[in-house]
């Protein structure tokens, strides 16, 4: 209980996952989906989009496996 957190600081290896719906992407990316209804976005916690994925899974994997801490958003 006495852990302190520092919020805000930029070590914050926080990364947010979220569904993202393929048309709202660009054409070029829609093209490569193949046929897939929504890929999964990573974003940094300034809200810079850093990748996109397959699925969910896929996601949070990617971001343990770059010591990163996923966090799901709607």
């Amino acid at each position: 209980m006495n852990t302190k957190y520092e919020f805000g600081q930029e070590t914050d290896n926080t990364v947010y996952v979220r569904r993202v719906a393929i048309e709202s992407l660009p054409q070029d990316v829609q093209e490569q989906a193949e046929g897939l209804e929504a890929l999964y976005a990573l974003h940094d916690a300034s809200g810079e989009r850093i990748a996109l994925v397959k699925d969910r899974g896929l996601a949070f994997m990617l971001a343990v496996q770059n010591e990163m801490s996923p966090v799901s958003v709607h």
